[in-house]
């Protein structure tokens, strides 16, 4: 999203790709504005990629701060420790250099800052109040994203949940609303699809439960929830879904539905 603060060019979210900087660049010239300062919603790869190359200071969450700078950091995030080369499909290697720093309910720019967090520690979403736009990230998800990878990417899955709530908010006031991953949805289609999202955190957490009435690791878990969600149970998938697994373990461990045991490796049981 560009947002156009006091005659320049307020860039939320510059992304990743080869050209990705080189095209943002060329529609800064034809609408002859200045890029004058980034955003981003939260600090993964794909998000932040390109910021280094686009010459004007970068703002975060003070949440995402070290997950930004550090390439480490952003690896143990999405992968757990130190990825392996070239498995990641965002992963990269150089540093970030985050220039400010924000708290939820500031205004930067001309946009109040929402906190959305549940899919990262600092997730935040930008509400351009004059426009009824709302950018929302990763805090939900396109239909063909959450079809294609099964479990939604989280850290926390009541925080999640709590954000989808408050989208509804938004939603039901009529802002449009733009995910990073997914098409711009507004009104009764806005609703359906934070619906979608919210149900779907439930469903695996039903399914989970259901799973788990037999001793299972983390690693069964993700490769029998690809089947029943039908998804290609590729390594880089199966992969990124132990994070959100790993979050909904921890829930169901702490609200005492699930215990721990250890039967050729670390297994779990419904209670």
């Amino acid at each position: 999203m560009i947002k156009i603060y006091n005659g320049k060019a307020v860039i939320v979210d510059p992304g990743q790709g080869s050209g990705r900087h080189k095209d943002l660049r060329r529609e800064m010239r034809k609408l002859n504005l200045e890029i004058h300062a980034q955003l981003t919603t939260h600090g993964h790869a794909d998000h932040v990629k390109v910021a280094p190359k686009m010459g004007a200071p970068l703002f975060a969450h003070r949440f995402e701060f070290s997950i930004i700078e550090s390439p480490l950091n952003r690896e143990i995030l999405t992968f757990g420790s130190k990825a392996p080369r070239g498995f990641l499909v965002s992963q990269f290697e150089e540093e970030v250099k985050v220039h400010g720093i924000f708290e939820w309910n500031d205004v930067v720019f001309g946009l109040s800052t929402l906190k959305l967090n549940g899919h990262s520690p600092g997730m935040t979403g930008f509400l351009d109040e004059e426009n009824a736009v709302l950018y929302a990230g990763d805090s939900f998800f396109g239909e063909r994203v959450l079809k294609t990878v099964g479990i939604p990417y989280l850290v926390e899955p009541e925080l999640f949940k709590d954000s989808i709530k408050q989208l509804h908010h938004y939603a039901d006031e009529g802002l449009l609303l733009i995910p990073s991953h997914g098409k711009v949805v507004k009104g009764r289609e806005a609703m359906e699809l934070l619906d979608f999202n919210f149900e779907r955190v439930e469903e695996v957490e039903r399914r989970i439960l259901e799973l788990l009435r037999k001793p299972r690791s983390i690693n069964e878990l993700a490769y029998r929830l690809s089947g029943y969600f039908d998804v290609s149970p590729t390594p880089q998938i199966l992969a990124l879904n132990l994070v959100p697994l790993r979050a909904f373990i921890a829930k169901l461990y702490n609200e005492g539905k699930i215990e721990a045991s250890v039967d050729n490796g670390l297994k779990w049981k419904t209670v």
